[in-house]
């Protein structure tokens, strides 16, 4: 590995144990066995390192809970049972992958004081919510257009931050995926309803 890679590496293992606010440059520099020098000529600055450590991590879990789609075993594309198999293995994530899911609500907390590391996941957002459509409604991302990122990927990205709020605060009553599943349900049913009046 060379340097760039080895302060990607250090940087993660820097956020995992003391998360953004706490983490220096000397830090990194100490778990990656590089120099401060070297922050800035592969990545501009720490927190710019530090945000794309974060969006590696995060990325990891997104492709880990979302494998389930890739099996044999798992529903059809846009099915309501699709849809609690992939909240099962989400909710499972916020268990397995607890710290990587708090430095989220670091960032969020800490907004005005991380601005670089802020401006740099808002930019990566879009990527998030392009990777959940597919994995909730079926097909490719590559083919996820626009539209359907900021709509059904945003809705989705909605039910994933809620999700998280409740599972990080208190797994013992956090919703559950098949309650979610139970209450689109409902809202589907809400709606029929409502337009055979």
């Amino acid at each position: 590995m060379g340097h760039r890679e080895d302060l990607l590496e250090g940087a993660k293992r820097c956020l995992l144990e003391k998360g953004f606010a706490r983490t220096t440059a000397r830090d990194i520099v100490k778990e990656s066995g590089t120099n401060l020098a070297s922050i800035g000529y592969h990545y501009g600055s720490k927190d710019a390192l530090l945000a794309q450590a974060y969006v590696d991590l995060i990325s990891n879990v997104g492709e880990t809970f979302g494998a389930f789609a890739m099996t044999d075993t798992a529903s059809a594309p846009g099915s309501l049972e699709r849809f609690q198999e992939a909240w099962e293995s989400i909710t499972r994530s916020f268990v397995e992958d607890r710290s990587i899911w708090m430095l989220t609500f670091e960032v969020i907390t800490n907004a005005d004081r991380l601005p670089t590391v802020r401006d740099h996941l808002a930019k990566a957002s879009d990527e998030g919510r392009r990777g959940l459509v597919p994995m909730l409604a079926g097909g490719a991302e590559a083919d996820v257009d626009d539209a359907t990122m900021r709509s059904l990927g945003g809705f989705y990205q909605v039910l994933l931050n809620g999700l998280s709020v409740q599972w990080l605060f208190d797994p013992d009553s956090a919703t559950d995926a098949a309650e979610l599943t139970e209450g689109l349900r409902r809202v589907i049913d809400g709606i029929a309803k409502s337009e055979s009046r």
